[in-house]
């Protein structure tokens, strides 16, 4: 899997968070997807106190704009005097009046929410920005975002700063030799030959800072994780990946614990996540010695419980092995203890 490769450095522009509160083909799972990546360490998010700022000032704008799309999407069916002495007709005229409810509803929670700060977008874009690495603006290099504004380099227009500024604080601050993974839907940054390439100019700058110097474009966040995790459809498979994997490879006693916590969270594993399990609580010896210990003995339990014909026979035979409990000490002596 993807997240097996080492840390993806990651930037993604103000533009995409504010997507999500407006109309978008992506998904806010795939945020959350993101969330998962950062608390493993899989990613690195930079962060600009730029796009932090832009978004603190348009996300308001844009949910306003949001809904008064929403609010414009009426349903007021007009039907000709003879379709009256049919059924059908009151049937249509109850669910118009049913999806008038439910949109004004829909508005006034949405309203609340807004207000609140409490959208799912807002809770989860607020993980982000915790678990990112934030890079600040200097005075100098505010003034080299004017020079490359005034002389006409990319990006932005002249009059705004924005993203000079962002480009700048990247070139700064992240290390040489890396590998870019830059999101945006931004035009600016696009070439003019081909929207779905990185600007010829920009990326020429980004290779000129050392040989090792890679620059990928991505126009939203779902062709990020096409790309680089295509299996994962949900956060929490995601989630459940890493999990397995700290368990598989568990150093000691207290990460082999960690990992049932993380894993115990889970109810459905495929065949394949089983028999993994199965097989490094078999070979790791981190696992098997404790196999007995009471949150590890529940959850293996539970993993082979009704899956026996899934799991490879030897590993099954041989955890089974390991779950048996022994009889108490007063039993296993009721044998031995003969009168004469």
């Amino acid at each position: 899997m993807a997240a097996d490769q080492a840390q993806i450095h990651l930037f993604i522009d103000t533009n995409i968070f504010l997507f999500f509160y407006h109309f978008t083909p992506d998904d806010l799972e795939e945020l959350r997807k993101l969330a998962v990546l950062l608390e493993e360490k899989k990613v690195v998010l930079y962060l600009t106190d730029q796009v932090i700022a832009e978004f603190r000032r348009k996300r308001e704008k844009t949910i306003a704009d949001a809904l008064k799309g929403l609010k414009e999407q009426r349903l007021n069916l007009k039907f000709p005097q003879v379709c009256k002495d049919y059924p059908e007709y009151a049937e249509l005229q109850q669910l118009q009046n049913q999806y008038r409810t439910g949109h004004a509803n829909l508005l006034e929670k949405l309203s609340q929410d807004v207000a609140k700060k409490a959208l799912k977008a807002d809770e989860t874009i607020g993980e982000l920005f915790t678990k990112a690495t934030e890079i600040k603006t200097t005075p100098e290099l505010i003034e080299r975002a004017k020079l490359r504004v005034d002389i006409g380099n990319p990006p932005g227009k002249k009059g705004s700063l924005g993203d000079a500024i962002n480009w700048e604080l990247l070139l700064e601050q992240v290390p040489a030799g890396t590998n870019l993974h830059f999101i945006t839907g931004d035009g600016d940054y696009a070439s003019a030959l081909d929207e779905n390439r990185f600007n010829d100019f920009l990326l020429q700058e980004w290779t000129d800072r050392g040989i090792l110097n890679e620059l990928h474009f991505y126009p939203w966040l779902s062709s990020f994780f096409n790309n680089h995790f295509p299996e994962i459809k949900l956060a929490s498979k995601l989630e459940m990946e890493f999990a397995i994997r700290a368990f598989v490879v568990s150093s000691n006693f207290s990460k082999t614990h960690k990992a049932i916590a993380r894993l115990s969270k889970h109810t459905k594993f495929t065949s394949e996540q089983i028999n993994d399990i199965v097989q490094a609580a078999v070979l790791n010896n981190q696992i098997s010695l404790i196999a007995k210990d009471e949150d590890v003995h529940q959850f293996l339990s539970n993993i082979i419980s009704g899956h026996e014909a899934d799991i490879e026979e030897a590993n099954l035979a041989e955890l089974q092995r390991l779950l048996a409990k022994e009889p108490p000490e007063e039993q296993k002596n009721d044998g031995d203890d003969v009168a004469f």
